[in-house]
């Protein structure tokens, strides 16, 4: 998106969040925002294409100016759909697009100060069309190779909850209020650059921290963390057969991925909470990645894992931190766990994603998780499956430990690691280790990577480099001699000598401020006299 219009969809989601601020919690009319944008984006792409198609065909007819009444508009409208369906996986007719319900609904006139004039509104009945149109554009891929892709997608925009208003007349009025505000939005879908649900996104859980941050914030990586993952799993690519997320909340990361490549062939996906499922399958579709490209899945990961045998060349996750799952004993025969011999204990799932993560990885893949600093050091199973990955010549995966600042992820303000692992490692006999814990931005109550701080990491890991008090190059059996703890601090020295304290120079000064002192007093005392009272001392 360029500045401008950032700028202009902030302001517009601002609006909307005002208009339903009071009515409900911010991470609920994030669902209603998120689930408008969408709605308004497929509206948006299947008229450009449909104009394209006419435009192609000779006609001069505009595709929402096509009377849907007339035979010769249905035979439009057949030709166009059929298209539609095989290119977009959809299809919206002309009074099915957003610009023509959100000019139904109430339209909100302005006074010459530039204000809402609401008296003036003529209110017309959008809610029973809306949930007409949700349900058709589901519909309407029903049988088709998208029919996964788009269904249920908008199961979390209730249009009957009573959040919206006590009656049928309130909820109406302010469903139409919400629609003009994205309506002004212009979404410059020739651009390919745009990333409006991401941008979004992330500026709701921004603004409403407070409220839908906490909740948001475990499905969401910022972009800039995800800018470092991306550029690792990436690292000496130009192209990519798969990508894979097994916990891949809002679909941000995947997206991420894409950009630091010329082509990924393939997505994978899978997420436990509906919502962010919903909105990965949203974002992927908003950003113009082929519904026969991504595959995403609903489903617990660990529990119920839904892409078996695949084999991925790029793998990224930002996992739930020490997360709860069941550890049943029957998974000590599940390939992913077995040749272990332990499990991740049921408290925290961390190293059971790992290990997932670690199965679905190909030969040739890069693999890059963020995970809390516990994993570098606890003891127990997990010390058990840490020493396995590192000593173990087979399964000599670990290729590196960053530690990033604090705060810097929404809900909570641990510091946290990115461990990077490979199957093919060109440098097994150690591992690197870096320091870039105080490389950040702070603004508000929030820490941010700058992009200097995000290149630094990305050469370092790279270019395998030893810095002085930022990074160093581990031998294994250093990892050995200090029973297999990661932590990173006993690896990289930060630590900076004070300065020396010239006690000569101090007694200097205290003789002097007592010289001084004795000086006040005799002027006090002066003072005192004359006034006849006491001295303070």
């Amino acid at each position: 998106m360029s500045v401008d219009q950032k700028k202009q969809l902030e302001q517009q989601l601002w609006a909307v969040a005002n208009t339903l601020r009071g009515k409900m919690d911010a991470d609920d009319y994030q669902d209603y925002i998120l689930g408008f944008i969408f709605y308004k984006y497929l509206s948006e792409k299947i008229k450009l294409f449909a104009n394209k198609i006419l435009e192609d065909s000779g006609e001069t007819i505009k595709y929402e100016k096509i009377d849907e009444s007339t035979e010769e508009g249905k035979q439009y409208l057949a030709a166009i759909k059929e298209e539609a369906i095989e290119t977009l996986g959809y299809f919206l007719k002309p009074t099915e697009l957003f610009s023509y319900i959100a000019e139904k609904g109430s339209p909100l006139t302005e006074d010459e100060n530039g204000e809402e004039n609401e008296e003036e509104q003529t209110e017309q009945f959008i809610l029973e069309d809306l949930t007409k149109i949700f349900r058709n554009i589901e519909q309407s891929t029903s049988g088709t190779d998208s029919e996964d892709d788009f269904n249920n997608l908008f199961e979390d925009v209730d249009l009957t909850s009573t959040k919206l208003g006590r009656t049928v007349k309130a909820k109406n009025k302010l469903i139409a209020k919400v629609l003009q505000h994205l309506n002004k939005i212009d979404f410059e879908l020739q651009n390919v650059e745009a990333d409006v649900l991401g941008d979004a996104y992330e500026y709701l859980i921004a603004q409403f921290a407070s409220g839908a941050g906490k909740k948001a914030g475990e499905f969401y990586t910022p972009q800039q963390v995800s800018k470092v993952l991306a550029k690792i799993v990436t690292t000496g690519k130009t192209k990519l057969r798969s990508v894979y997320d097994p916990t891949c909340g809002s679909g941000s990361l995947l997206l991420r991925v894409a950009k630091e490549v010329q082509d990924v062939a393939h997505f994978y996906g899978q997420e436990l909470n509906r919502t962010p499922y919903n909105l990965a399958r949203m974002n992927m579709i908003l950003h113009d990645v082929h519904y026969s490209k991504f595959d995403i899945k609903h489903a617990d990961t660990l529990e119920n894992p839904q892409h078996l045998g695949l084999e991925a060349e790029a793998v990224v996750a930002n996992p739930p931190f020490s997360a709860q799952w069941s550890a049943s004993a029957m998974f000590l025969t599940d390939q992913r766990f077995s040749q272990y011999s332990k499990l991740a204990p049921s408290s925290k799932a961390d190293f059971a994603f790992i290990q997932h993560m670690i199965h679905h990885l190909a030969d040739n893949g890069i693999m890059a998780v963020v995970m809390p600093h516990g994993v570098l050091f606890r003891g127990g199973a997990e010390g058990h499956i840490r020493q396995y990955l590192i000593e173990n010549p087979n399964t000599n995966y670990l290729d590196a430990v960053i530690g990033l600042p604090a705060n810097i992820f929404y809900g909570t303000g641990i510091p946290t690691s990115i461990l990077v692992f490979k199957k093919c490692r060109e440098n097994p006999n150690n591992i690197l280790f870096i320091d870039a814990s105080q490389g950040f931005e702070k603004i508000k109550n929030q820490n941010f990577l700058r992009d200097e701080d995000v290149e630094k990491i990305v050469s370092t890991y790279q270019e395998r480099k030893a810095e002085e008090k930022y990074s160093y190059i581990a031998p294994i059996s250093e990892i050995i001699s200090n029973d297999f703890n990661l932590n990173i601090p006993r690896y990289v020295d930060t630590f900076e000598a004070e300065e020396s304290i010239d006690l000569n120079s101090i007694a200097q000064q205290l003789k002097a401020l007592d010289a001084n002192m004795a000086e006040t007093d005799k002027i006090i005392a002066k003072f005192c006299k004359e006034l006849n009272i006491e001295t303070p001392f």
